[in-house]
């Protein structure tokens, strides 16, 4: 299962290298009214990178208008929780500003991960700023939001085993022909011929090589 801390980065998704990152354009604008000694009054503007608090309200805000309440999504990044479950927003910068986001869309699992950028608030902004994009689908009529989201298949975080991959218990009798079920059940909508992605496809394909080489050792 996601944790919300320390970031639980989705299986089969290409981590971006620490010197590739750059800093984020997502911006705050701010308008404040200053009276002045005289009475009239004065605009002051200002221009601001956006904030851990401003970035989960995009990002929280987005969700809502998908039908995703703020209860069913798990927002994972490596910043310390509040009790509410959400980052701290002055907490210090992690060295692995990457943040990922799990939710169900129309009973599905999915996630929505970026690490592209050098600061947390940033790559959650970034991933509110795809959920809008992605949200137009239904606005044009060409295609429908399932369809747009089959890529993003919640498989477990790394470091989860080949059991939670395919949907068993600790302590599930397995046999080689369940792996093989559970593992084209799966493959029905990870596989990029139906709306998967050859990273989704590719980490279900190493789980499964994995349970079976756990059965054999048995």
């Amino acid at each position: 299962m996601a944790e919300r801390y320390p970031l639980s980065w989705p299986a089969g998704w290409t981590r971006t290298n620490a010197g590739d990152r750059q800093r984020a354009s997502f911006q705050t604008h701010k308008t404040t009214l200053e009276r002045r000694q005289d009475g009239s009054v004065a605009k002051r503007s200002s221009t601001n990178d956006v904030s851990v608090s401003d970035a989960l309200k995009r990002l929280l805000g987005e969700l809502r208008r998908l039908g995703v309440e703020d209860g069913d999504c798990i927002i994972s990044t490596n910043m310390p929780t509040r009790l509410d479950g959400l980052p701290y927003s002055t907490a210090k910068e992690p060295t692995d500003p990457g943040a990922a986001v799990y939710f169900r869309l129309k009973g599905q699992d999915r996630v929505l991960a970026c690490d592209a950028w050098s600061r947390v608030a940033g790559n959650l902004a970034a991933i509110a700023q795809h959920i809008d994009a992605v949200r137009r689908i239904d606005r044009y009529g060409v295609g429908t939001l399932e369809q747009a989201f089959a890529g993003y298949a919640a498989l477990p975080a790394r470091g989860d085993t080949w059991r939670s991959a395919f949907g068993f218990s600790p302590d599930d009798p397995v046999t080689a022909d369940a792996v093989e079920a559970a593992f084209r059940t799966r493959a029905r909508e990870s596989h990029p011929d139906v709306g998967g992605s050859h990273e989704a496809m590719a980490a279900l394909t190493n789980a499964r090589a994995e349970a079976v080489l756990f059965l054999e050792g048995r």
